[in-house]
């Protein structure tokens, strides 16, 4: 339990600061983090991290397909998380 607990803050903290590398590069104009990369991460398990990311950065905010599979991740893994909850 504790190591998936590990897992989950290490996900979360990486793409935090994912988030924060590509919101710096982005202003700086220079090479950013592929938006696939952030929606794999949040697939991974960091999609709380990424919401989190996009409010304190105020980052990827307009980018509509972006948000849109963003929230679609975050549905799928809570829906996930209560069917374990009710059934584990």
């Amino acid at each position: 339990m504790w190591l998936g607990i590990y897992y989950l803050w290490g996900i979360n903290a990486l793409t935090v600061g994912l988030m924060g590398w590509d919101k710096l590069v982005a202003r700086r104009r220079r090479r950013r983090v592929p938006e696939r990369w952030l929606l794999r991460l949040s697939l991974l398990g960091g999609s709380p991290g990424t919401l989190l990311s996009r409010w304190i950065f105020r980052h990827k905010r307009r980018k509509q397909p972006f948000v849109r599979w963003l929230w679609a991740i975050a549905a799928a893994q809570a829906a996930l998380l209560l069917l374990a909850a009710e059934y584990l």
